[in-house]
């Protein structure tokens, strides 16, 4: 019985990463015409939700084109869970502004991922996504491979927002001990 108190804790631990596909980056790179929520600007920050786990970049003070070029990283267990990115005024004696949200999956991504590379050149295009109804892209994302390492770059337009962008881009790590796709 997996995570009964009676298992050791190197037991639990090892569980876990028979469960882990590996690690993503997401790097949090920049806001673009983001809303106003203060008198003549916003003091924007970004939340990232995949299941349980919340991550957040450092607030940036007055600033609707905020450049956060700050990574943040989600353990994968199941790829098929999108992930939330949600866009906030911090605001200090109040509760914090919502400046939209978006969702993606990364399931074309992880795909792009199991091709076999071989001896493929960087800056090798190995999948495009186009905007559409059924995603947040503000524009086309491609998917390439960048010096061995497979790259997705993201444009998101905000959903529930007058208007913004955030841009971010993934990239996978592979962990020893895990799963692995």
């Amino acid at each position: 019985m997996t995570g009964s108190p009676k298992t050791p804790p190197s037991e639990r631990s090892s569980s876990l990463m028979d469960n882990l596909l590996g690690l993503l980056r997401i790097r949090v790179k920049r806001g673009v015409n983001l809303a106003v929520r203060d008198v003549r600007s916003s003091d924007p920050y970004v939340v990232v939700k995949m299941g349980r786990q919340k991550l957040k970049t450092r607030v940036i003070k007055k600033d609707v084109n905020p450049e956060w070029n700050e990574d943040l990283t989600l353990s994968i267990t199941d790829p098929s869970v999108p992930i939330k990115l949600k866009v906030y005024d911090h605001d200090t004696f109040s509760k914090d502004d919502k400046m939209g949200d978006a969702e993606f999956d990364i399931r074309t991504y992880i795909e792009a991922l199991k091709m076999n590379l071989g001896e493929i050149p960087s800056g090798t295009i190995l999948s495009r996504l186009q905007p559409g109804r059924n995603n947040c892209l503000a524009e086309e994302s491609t998917i390439y491979l960048n010096e061995g390492k497979v790259v997705q770059d993201l444009c998101f337009r905000l959903r529930n927002v007058e208007r913004g962008e955030v841009e971010i881009q993934l990239q996978w790590i592979d962990l020893p001990g895990s799963k692995g796709l």
